[in-house]
């Protein structure tokens, strides 16, 4: 097998149905992109609907999946973090498993990394983007990124797409200094590496929302209070 140059993870958390199309159309895009190069690595964080045993039989017939099984629950983040800090390619990504954001971008996504870019973000919230969400949801969303730009002084519009590349070596150089360990870890990670002057593209794409995702009142509140915790660490703690 040829030396990986693209390490694809899938955050996944009691997602067996939706792993039944994301592995296959996964490994089909990454073959394009990378042919014979890449891995596809299921972080699989704690789940009791038998995705970890339907990902090990596809582990085991296909050298290009790898398993990373946690017996506790970590959280996204924790999850991303033992996925990238395992991962053999120079360029690592994630996406997540409902693939809400069309496949098709992934070759822009990579692509964007190979042309010297230290971190790519898919964005829901550009002019260009083509989004097809609840009313709810996209209040929340907005909100909360137009939050992040005042308070962060983040220049992105979107921080919370699930569509993300980066170059292994700078994201692992980073991540001794982002605390988030869950939902919160996209925006601390995209945050920080602005700060610390990383080259950081933001692109339009095509985005449709899973099934079964709501805002609640408890999440907002969870959303504000992560945005101050992180500028009180930024600005008064210098951490």
């Amino acid at each position: 097998m040829h030396e990986i140059e693209v390490s694809a993870v899938l955050p996944v958390y009691n997602d067996r149905e939706a792993l039944m199309t994301a592995v296959p159309q996964s490994l089909e895009v990454l073959e394009a992109i990378a042919p014979g190069s890449f891995e596809l690595i299921v972080a699989e964080d704690g789940s009791s609907d038998g995705s970890a045993e339907f990902v090990g039989e596809w582990e085991a017939r296909e050298p290009r999946v790898r398993l990373m099984h946690s017996d506790e629950r970590l959280g996204r983040g924790r999850a991303l973090n033992r996925a990238f800090a395992g991962a053999k390619g120079s360029i690592v990504c994630y996406y997540d498993v409902d693939l809400a954001t069309d496949m098709q971008h992934l070759a822009e996504l990579i692509g964007a990394v190979r042309d010297g870019y230290d971190i790519v973000t898919g964005s829901r919230l550009l002019p260009k983007s083509d989004i097809t969400r609840s009313g709810g949801r996209e209040i929340a969303s907005r909100g909360y990124n137009m939050l992040v730009r005042m308070v962060l002084g983040s220049s992105l519009h979107d921080h919370q797409c699930g569509f993300k590349a980066f170059r292994r070596d700078r994201l692992l150089d980073l991540l001794p200094s982002v605390s988030a360990d869950h939902w919160f870890w996209d925006t601390e990670v995209l945050v920080r590496a602005q700060k610390r002057g990383y080259r950081v593209r933001e692109f339009p794409v095509r985005w449709r929302q899973g099934p079964g995702t709501t805002v609640r009142r408890k999440d907002v509140v969870e959303m504000g209070s992560a945005v101050i915790a992180l500028w009180w660490r930024l600005h008064v703690e210098k951490g």
